[in-house]
């Protein structure tokens, strides 16, 4: 059964309105470019599963993706070597320890464990079948856009400024490479994940390539397949696990979407089938998801009754 528009207007328009003057939380200080972006700026969006966009809010600015890349770059390595030898290679389990942690890497034999932190997103992109950095780049480039809908840019202001400081990814890289799951040069993978981090969305943005998601790979706006329907449920049950960090667990007892976080302030969260609701906002917690648009999100998604545990939504 398809939601109703005037709910989900109402249940974006609340949320943004509830949540607009919240305090706590600080931008991201590790990464210079972040650091700058206002931390005022807040938006929240939802998309319907059939295109129908209902925003309010800074829906239009551009931030940076950041961590949220790491479900279409593992959506597009899934699509190109299968998911059973996605898992295998890459693994598929809660890290329990802080995205960017060298002793979850350490504890595993330098395996990454999750393609939705840093090792296992950097294992990724080594997957990504191409000659050399730039054909996994232009290939990580274009799934990025067909995702959204319309041609995505990487921020050079953004990139020089992660570049310039990745040095800890760059020891999880060499880790990998010794223990065997690093699949293409070390360096190369830190660079281009690094690169697919630094690519500027919307909020708008965003809600399209989660509805995406939601419509089974097609994507609403353009009607193009972006990826296959079959290997929808691994990525959702990918996000479920890790796409929160250390909060996922937290995350799915409360809201009950699977969703993910990025440290340039989004958060996008799915039901499938039906939306997704995006939201934008720098200051972030401790665990590095945004203050306000996760509290917005979810709120959304309460107004809407939407959770994936809930056997009333899988009846029509």
């Amino acid at each position: 059964m398809r939601l109703n528009d005037s709910a989900v207007e109402a249940a974006v328009r609340t949320a943004y309105a509830d949540h607009r003057n919240d305090s706590g939380g600080r931008n991201a200080g590790y990464i210079p470019y972040l650091a700058s972006v206002n931390p005022d700026l807040f938006g929240v969006c939802a998309m319907t599963a059939d295109g129908a966009l209902f925003e309010a809010g800074d829906t239009g600015f551009e931030f940076a993706l950041e961590s949220i890349s790491k479900v279409f770059s593992m959506a597009w390595a899934m699509e190109q070597v299968g998911l059973e030898t996605f898992q295998e290679k890459v693994g598929a389990d809660p890290t329990g320890e802080p995205f960017n942690s060298v002793i979850s890497v350490a504890l595993h034999g330098d395996t990454p464990v999750s393609p939705l932190v840093n090792a296992g997103a950097m294992s990724t992109v080594s997957l990504i079948p191409g000659d050399n950095a730039e054909d996994r780049w232009e290939a990580i480039l274009q799934v990025q856009s067909a995702f959204a809908g319309r041609r995505i840019s990487l921020s050079d202001e953004v990139n020089d400024s992660e570049q310039s400081t990745n040095f800890h990814n760059r020891a999880i890289a060499w880790l990998l490479y010794s223990g065997g799951t690093m699949y293409s040069d070390p360096m190369e993978a830190c660079d281009v994940y690094t690169r697919q981090c630094s690519t500027l969305v919307t909020a708008r943005d965003l809600a399209a390539m989660g509805a995406t998601i939601a419509n089974k790979g097609i994507n609403p706006l353009t009607g193009d397949r972006v990826v296959s329907a079959a290997n929808i449920p691994a990525m959702l049950a990918e996000m479920t696990m890790e796409g929160m960090y250390t909060a996922s667990g937290d995350w799915a007892y409360r809201v009950g979407l699977p969703g993910k976080s990025g440290v340039g302030g989004g958060i996008l969260a799915i039901m499938p089938g039906k939306l997704a609701i995006a939201g934008f906002a720098p200051p972030l917690d401790e665990v590095g998801n945004s203050v306000k648009a996760q509290r917005a999100v979810a709120q959304v998604a309460a107004a809407l009754g939407l959770s994936i545990y809930k056997a009333s939504e899988y009846s029509d």
